[in-house]
């Protein structure tokens, strides 16, 4: 998903930028949007996992809304201005890119909830699918792009991309199976984030950083 700074101090272009990047991006001090953007994408992503597993009844997926809404999609919102601030562009392109996610998410659920977009049931279901397809897509070329950091970062891509696939295919066969399966695979990137959040907290507190893989492609 996200990259702290520590992260990408990482794969350092050469010995100067590395010692750099040690003094001035590591310890208690350093700003990491992280820290922040971490938490707020494991709460929506429980929530997720939760609603299309079947603890939550299909019929009441907005409950989830409060948590997807105010936590995750405006917590990324934050950590996206906050990884501005402070000049990390790939933190900032990442949070705000699944930022996007959830709070469309949101405004969709509560579009056809209330009617909002005046689509008639015969096309909710491939209107849902035009939503899913286009997540897909820039998700997809997000894990792409992320493939030179290491690889727990591109292990929550993979399984956010194959998630929007299973809950793609459910929704346009019809198939709570296919839309539970996605849900367990919620729960799954939902675990390496919280891997990754620790591992950013650890540093943040004045900790050594958890291994996070080496990259896809060096």
């Amino acid at each position: 998903m996200a990259v702290s700074e520590t992260a990408t101090t990482q794969i350092p272009t050469n010995a100067g930028e590395a010692l750099a990047a040690e003094k001035t991006a590591a310890g208690p001090l350093a700003p990491d949007p992280t820290i922040l953007g971490l938490p707020a994408f494991v709460a929506g992503s429980v929530a997720l996992g939760l609603t299309f597993t079947g603890y939550v009844p299909a019929t009441a997926r907005a409950g989830a809304l409060p948590v997807i809404m105010f936590s995750t999609g405006i917590g990324l919102l934050l950590a996206t201005v906050w990884a501005i601030a402070v000049g990390q562009s790939v933190v900032a392109c990442v949070f705000g890119i699944f930022s996007g996610f959830w709070l469309s998410y949101s405004a969709l659920l509560l579009g056809l909830g209330h009617n909002w977009f005046g689509i008639a049931n015969a096309d909710i279901t491939h209107s849902v699918a035009a939503f899913l397809i286009t997540w897909l897509v820039i998700i997809g070329l997000l894990t792409l792009a992320v493939l030179r950091l290491p690889f727990a970062f591109t292990l929550v891509n993979v399984l956010i991309d194959l998630a929007l696939l299973l809950i793609l295919v459910g929704t346009i066969q019809g198939s709570a199976n296919l839309d539970k399966a996605g849900g367990w695979v919620a729960f799954l990137f939902a675990a390496v984030g919280a891997y990754l959040f620790i591992g950013s907290a650890s540093v943040a507190t004045g900790g050594k950083p958890l291994p996070l893989g080496r990259p896809v492609v060096g």
